[in-house]
């Protein structure tokens, strides 16, 4: 199990970019293979104003301007997949290619002291997450014991007091608002029966991402406050979501949390969502 210095008192998660999708993170302009430059939309614009503004404003205020590492937990990029139309390309390497022009500048800030990838949906970025793991090779991602860039699941000792921290992208999704905590109560309690079964110690902190949305649980423990926590993302609505009943109603929620070792306080999570508007009320 990776331990994290005790010196770095910040975790910064993110996940869903969908790079490669018309809907998901994107720069303002972006050269595909044989030259083809493609400019990004109006709203792909707006989320990218909030990735910047994300890491160059709210990470130094959150993290206090200490150092930090980045977990990317999955779907980093869109691949070609359930017969859809919503690509910029449906050249993987253009995919990853957006993938690393999003994310270097990022791993290269000064108080970037690491960088973890985590595999997502197999539809998204291949069957064994290869395509992820193209993405995190070139970005130089944190290996595991077996040289692997990603893995599907990531276990942290984290803080002073060496509580797990446990990463992985999927949980499960509703379409409706009244039990979207569900599916995280449920992933503590496998956790923590898990745990008991085998005498092991549970995570203090558990991360998922995969639904977009983002929502916390916490339960008290000997640990102080057991946290279940999903993520949002960094893709706007697409097709698929207005089928969904919370798809149609809910705007893009856009995104990352902090996990910070407080010291005496022990470990908290904070969060920052935008909700972008991407529908315009119309007048007769």
């Amino acid at each position: 199990m990776p331990i994290i210095d005790n010196k770095i008192r910040n975790i910064i998660v993110i996940s869903d970019l969908h790079c490669g999708c018309k809907f998901g993170l994107c720069p303002d302009e972006v050269t595909l293979d044989e030259g083809q430059v493609v400019n990004s939309s109006v709203f792909q614009k707006e989320v990218y104003k909030k990735w910047l503004e994300f890491w160059n404003k709210w990470v130094p205020s959150v993290t206090k301007n200490e150092d930090y590492v980045i977990v990317g937990n999955g779907d980093i990029i869109d691949g070609v997949h359930h017969g859809s139309t919503t690509q910029i390309t449906g050249n993987i390497k253009d995919q990853r290619k957006i993938a690393v022009e999003v994310m270097t500048p990022i791993i290269n800030k000064d108080h970037c002291k690491g960088f973890y990838m985590i595999r997502g949906t197999e539809v998204h970025v291949g069957k064994s997450g290869e395509d992820e793991e193209s993405v995190a090779e070139v970005l130089n991602a944190l290996p595991n014991e077996s040289g692997q860039h990603s893995r599907w699941e990531l276990k942290l000792k984290f803080g002073e007091r060496d509580q797990i921290v446990h990463f992985s992208h999927h949980i499960g999704v509703t379409s409706s608002q009244g039990y979207e905590s569900t599916a995280l109560l449920k992933e503590y309690i496998e956790s923590c029966t898990e745990a008991g079964r085998w005498n092991e110690k549970p995570p203090s902190i558990i991360v998922r991402s995969h639904r977009h949305r983002s929502m916390k649980v916490e339960i008290p423990s000997e640990n102080g406050l057991s946290i279940v926590i999903a993520t949002p993302g960094w893709q706007l609505k697409t097709p698929y979501v207005y089928r969904l009943a919370l798809g149609r109603v809910g705007l893009p929620q856009i995104g990352g949390i902090l996990i910070r070792d407080g010291r005496m306080d022990g470990l908290y999570t904070r969060s920052k969502v935008w909700r972008i508007q991407t529908t315009k009320i119309e007048s007769i």
